[in-house]
């Protein structure tokens, strides 16, 4: 009788799927800021250095293309503060920057609820993975490339 092959390496299609979102809500923020502060509606005509607030946004991108755990746990705190910056002027700019500032509002909760879900679904496969290999008898130790 053979024993049952463990689980592969290939991500399940939901965590590709939150992989997804997140880097793309990432790239839309980056991608929006960008476009507001310098050519959609700037603060200053012609453009100002809130346009500088896109940097910290390209920090975690490798991060998140690496697939690397850390990452998406810090990036669901981190995306709070644009989350904050959006509502504050979707409140108090006039049009057309309370309109951007909305989609920088759900861009932010995009990417929070799709870290947030990366998260518990790769732990989540981390266990499964765990109780599968003590099932078999196998080493029981979760590879540390699955929670990194």
């Amino acid at each position: 009788m053979t024993k049952p092959q463990l689980l592969t390496s290939a991500p399940p299609q939901y965590v590709m799927a939150t992989r997804i979102a997140a880097v793309g809500s990432l790239l839309g923020l980056i991608v929006l800021g960008l476009l507001w502060e310098l050519w959609l509606a700037p603060i200053r005509p012609g453009g100002s250095l809130l346009v500088l607030k896109v940097l910290p946004l390209c920090i975690p991108l490798a991060g998140l293309l690496k697939n690397r755990m850390f990452t998406y746990r810090w990036v669901s705190l981190f995306v709070w503060l644009y989350f904050i910056e959006g509502v504050v002027r979707a409140w108090g700019d006039k049009a057309p920057g309370n309109y951007l500032a909305m989609i920088e509002v759900v861009l932010c909760v995009i990417l929070f609820t799709a870290c947030a879900l990366h998260v518990r679904q790769r732990l989540l496969a981390a266990k499964a993975a765990q109780a599968m290999a003590a099932a078999l008898g196998a080493h029981t130790d979760v590879h540390k490339d699955v929670l990194v």
